[in-house]
């Protein structure tokens, strides 16, 4: 009897069972995760490649071949989450309830709600693929604290291959987004002169400079045009701690900042303003240093996209962006600055909320538009 072909899986239950592994970033390694979806995809026929970034913190390079002549299409999204706050869940947090249209749970919005989608793409398109420019999906590890699975990938030779177009799964209600802001955190340390607090003359207070730093900070203002679609860049100084005892003139403090830059920004020229703002009294240390991304509406294969995208939205998308920084800011320089649109099932909303939720027709949809996608692009 001939072979018979596996049986596809369904979007909403391959969602479910990703949502029931605990990747929660830190303390719950992908490596489970990212087996399932290892064997999924190579029993559909996709080669699949992993690369461990730091013990169980694993990535996926999977990839459907296609003509030599034309770069494949790049699928995207991370496999780990945030953790779960202090709030209660009224949901099992790793259960994958569905209930009233939901399907809830920790990462079925941020994102494998998207995940899904793409793989079960992939494995509709894998046996109708061969004479197109071929697929590739890369699942990371580590996004959430940073983008160190997609750096590890970047920097591990030709473990990327090649993409013409990334298409970046995070939530978006399906709409395309052309870009985000960059990310540059940074701490701030301030240094003073220990003493009895009852005899503060004879010390350096660091929290007074501390202090002193967040006025200068709260002031600051970028010599930057609006973005139409990425809008101004943003500061936040979001922790602040200094001192050991309150009978002790502090010294030490730091102070940790959050700022959101856009693409034409250099991250050495902001660093190199808020030094001269802060002046000597302050030492920056980069903690976190991910460029912004952003592709033009014209460009053709946005066009495309966009076109595409009207029948599935019933309009026609206008230029957006994300408010958050995805793989993008490693992999669409990584692959050459090809052109990059983020898409993907949920509600941005949603995202690291308590009782996180994806809605079914979402997922459908997203599924439905990937595999559009991809034969628009020629993989099948």
């Amino acid at each position: 009897m001939p072979a018979q072909t596996p049986a596809l899986p369904d979007v909403v239950g391959l969602t479910q069972a990703l949502v029931r592994y605990d990747t929660v970033n830190a303390q719950s390694p992908e490596r489970a995760c990212a087996l399932h979806l290892a064997g999924l995809l190579e029993g559909g026929g996709l080669h699949v490649q992993a690369f461990e970034h730091a013990p169980g913190r694993t990535n996926l390079v999977a990839t459907l071949t296609g003509r030599a002549d034309r770069a494949p299409l790049c699928f995207t999204g991370h496999l780990d989450t945030v953790p779960l706050g202090a709030q209660p869940w009224s949901k099992a947090p790793f259960g994958g309830e569905i209930e009233d249209g939901r399907l809830y749970g920790r990462g079925s919005a941020d994102m494998k709600g998207g995940i899904a989608a793409m793989v079960c793409a992939a494995l509709e398109l894998a046996p109708h693929a061969g004479r197109g420019p071929g697929l590739t999906l890369v699942l990371t590890a580590s996004e959430e604290s940073g983008c160190q699975g997609a750096q590890h990938l970047a920097s591990c030779g030709d473990a990327l291959g090649q993409a013409g177009a990334i298409v970046v799964g995070e939530p978006t209600g399906n709409y395309p987004l052309l870009g985000h802001r960059g990310a540059l955190w940074l701490r701030a340390r301030t240094t003073g002169v220990a003493a009895h607090g009852a005899m503060p003359h004879l010390g350096v207070n660091a929290v007074y400079k501390a202090a002193n730093a967040v006025q200068k900070l709260a002031a600051f203002r970028f010599k930057v045009h609006r973005s139409e679609a990425l809008g101004l860049p943003t500061l936040n100084v979001g922790t602040l701690h200094g001192g050991v005892n309150v009978n002790m003139v502090p010294d030490e403090a730091i102070l940790e900042i959050d700022i959101r830059t856009l693409p034409e920004q250099g991250h050495q020229r902001v660093l190199h303003e808020l030094r001269h703002c802060l002046g000597d009294d302050v030492e920056l240390e980069p903690l976190l240093d991910l460029p912004g991304i952003y592709t033009d509406a014209a460009q053709p294969w946005v066009v495309s996209v966009f076109d595409l995208l009207a029948s599935h939205l019933g309009e026609r998308p206008q230029p957006r962006s994300a408010p958050y920084f995805t793989d993008a800011s490693v992999l669409t320089p990584a692959f050459g600055g090809v052109p990059t649109v983020i898409l993907g099932p949920g509600e941005a909303g949603m995202a690291h909320q308590t009782d996180e939720w994806c809605a079914i027709d979402s997922l459908c949809a997203a599924r439905d538009i990937y595999v559009d996608l991809a034969r628009r692009w020629g993989v099948a």
